[in-house]
């Protein structure tokens, strides 16, 4: 038997996202993570893990639980198996129980792929004779062959079967490297042909050096439909949201620099390295995540942006500062002139060049009140009250206490807004958090509900198209998945991602299409956004949390008696007590609980 205590402390520090995205693909959803069901065979995700709740829900087949939950039930382990697999991945020592031998690597074989494929690619860079141009291309760009070894630059030849027929030599398993995005099937029912074809190949690397997967950059025009830049997909062993390019060759440069340069590729992280500036990683292809943040956390706690500056850059530095705020740490926006990157300032000017704009850096609540001054929002009474609109969501991610009371003297003075105003106006909207990274329960001033008839689902969504200023708070306070509709939750999580969406992509599902349209077409006037706002995310959390209640209970029901009931039990205990305060006083006064009532 693992003593509770144990328990408890794998449970409080798994990586829930971590563990479940070992064997389920998981994309970024607000504050949540999506991916398939791994329990019923689906084709649009409605299977989602909430780390601030620290358990995922499956709306397909109806599972949910906690981490040890999912290993239960997923991969059919016992929950003394499950403990010590979840714990070997935390860095907690988990007394053995019984006899046995030490569990294989199930990733050996992903690892052993990779590594091949990036020596492969390696040697058609730097030895073969057809790699000639390629040499040529990263010549030309500044990159001399010690760079590109540092990080293991390669070539992918204009051909459809060179890397395939290598790996075969090899005994290298297709299934596993269709799976890693190295080989494609043909659509015309040949055999499997190679993924990237004429290509500088850039390998992604772990923290520990192990290659999770690979990034091409095509060399010559682009033909119909190929991109410029082509990345693996997710795979068992990479999940772009939790590895940044260049971390494990840059970590050592960001503590003796006490500070990080964040980029938007491959080429600006090898370029800058080229001319000596070595404290630089990157996001791939996807926007700097909350795991991103906690990784740079690490090594520093000054971070500098350094993305394109026209209007869709603009947004991507300004949420990606907003979530590195959030995690504790100090964002700073570094500006080129127009028409400028980090690779062409490296090559025009050099090291010096660089770090000329890199230290003219802004912190990114100066930033934004600089754009807002361009574009005259401080002109008149409302285009101040928009542009409060615009810096409130930056003072509401500020973690750290003294940079937040900066933020909150210096947008109190550019304003006219009293710091105190400001003040009141953030605690209220974060009163009632329950943990660090929880949701923020906001509570109803008034009795009963105020949906308009209409459930609290579709009355918030009405509400955040009617009203999309209300999109950020709301965001703050629940995910997609406290939606019990799907197409619902479909809708949600693209006013999150776009605020000012007009109408959803073609290729979104019909019912959610039609939904949409409806919502934007339908004439209800709310008289009281914020308190429609409040009402609906309660009732939403409150529903939730009932549904999460009834599968501890049926779990309860399942359990063997032991470490597993007791946790169950603590959690259920845990649960009621969040729900009970966020109930207001006209709902509390009819809910009782027993404290250490046995399950029902």
């Amino acid at each position: 038997m693992i003593p509770d205590d144990v328990v408890e402390e794998v449970r409080a520090r798994a990586d829930i996202v971590g563990v479940i995205g070992e064997f389920v693909q998981l994309k970024k959803a607000g504050r949540e993570f999506r991916g398939l069901s791994p329990f019923k065979k689906e084709n649009t995700p409605s299977f989602y893990v909430i780390p601030a709740k620290a358990f995922f829900h499956d709306f397909s087949s109806g599972e949910s639980g906690d981490v040890f939950s999912f290993l239960m039930k997923h991969q059919g382990m016992s929950f003394v198996d499950a403990v010590k697999f979840v714990g070997a991945r935390s860095g907690v020592d988990v007394r053995e129980v019984g006899k046995g031998k030490r569990r294989d690597d199930a990733w050996r074989p992903y690892y052993e792929a990779t590594a091949h494929a990036g020596a492969f690619f390696a040697e058609r860079l730097w030895e073969w004779e057809g790699g000639g141009g390629a040499r040529e291309y990263l010549e030309g760009r500044g990159i001399d062959r010690e760079v590109g070894e540092r990080f293991g630059l390669g070539y992918a030849p204009d051909e459809w079967g060179a890397f395939r027929e290598a790996a075969s030599v090899h005994g290298l398993d297709e299934g596993t490297l269709l799976e890693l995005g190295l080989l494609k099937k043909s659509e015309k029912g040949g055999g499997p042909y190679d993924a990237f074809r004429n290509r500088i190949i850039f390998p992604i690397e772990s923290v520990s050096g192990r290659v999770l997967a690979f990034g091409g950059r095509v060399l010559g025009p682009t033909g119909k439909g190929a991109p410029k830049y082509l990345n693996s997909p997710e795979n068992p062993i990479f999940h772009k949201g939790e590895v940044l390019y260049g971390l494990g060759w840059a970590r050592n440069h960001v503590r003796r620099a006490e500070s990080v340069l964040v980029v938007e590729g491959f080429m600006d992280v090898v370029s800058l390295a080229a001319v000596d500036i070595r404290n630089v990683v990157a996001p791939l292809g996807t926007a700097l995540t909350q795991s991103h943040a906690r990784l740079l956390k690490r090594y520093t706690n000054q971070v500098r942006l350094l993305f394109d500056s026209d209007p869709a850059g603009l947004r991507a530095t300004f949420r990606a500062a907003d979530t590195l705020l959030g995690e504790g740490l100090h964002a700073a926006v570094v500006t080129l002139p127009d028409g400028e990157d980090p690779d062409s300032v490296a090559r025009s000017g050099g090291g010096e060049a660089v770090r000329g704009f890199v230290a003219q850096a802004v912190d990114v609540l100066d930033r934004k009140i600089a754009i807002l001054e361009e574009h005259d929002y401080f002109g008149s009474i409302e285009k101040t009250r928009r542009a409060l609109d615009r810096l409130l969501p930056t003072l509401r991610a500020v973690k750290d206490r003294g940079l937040r009371d900066i933020y909150l003297t210096r947008v109190a003075e550019r304003t006219g807004v009293r710091a105190e105003t400001l003040d009141a106006e953030l605690r209220q909207s974060a009163t009632t958090r329950a943990v660090p990274e929880g949701r923020t329960p906001l509570r109803r001033s008034r009795p009963g509900p105020r949906f308009h008839g209409l459930g609290p689902e579709r009355a918030l969504l009405l509400l955040m198209v009617k009203h999309r200023e209300c999109i950020d708070k709301v965001s703050e306070s629940i995910g997609p998945s406290d939606l019990e509709d799907g197409v619902k939750r479909v809708i949600f999580e693209a006013l999150v991602t776009d605020p000012e969406l007009a109408r959803l992509p073609a290729d979104t599902m019909p019912e959610a299409v039609q939904f949409f349209e409806d919502l934007m077409a339908d004439p209800e006037t709310m008289a009281s956004p914020e308190q429609v706002l409040t009402d609906t995310v309660s009732a939403i959390e409150t529903n939730g949390d009932n549904r999460r209640r009834d599968s501890l209970r049926e779990e309860f029901r399942r359990a063997p008696e032991g470490p597993e009931q007791r946790r169950l039990v603590r959690e259920l205990e845990r649960l009621t007590k969040k729900t009970a305060g966020r109930l207001p006083d006209w709902r509390r006064s009819a809910t009782h609980h027993r404290e250490g009532e046995a399950p029902k």
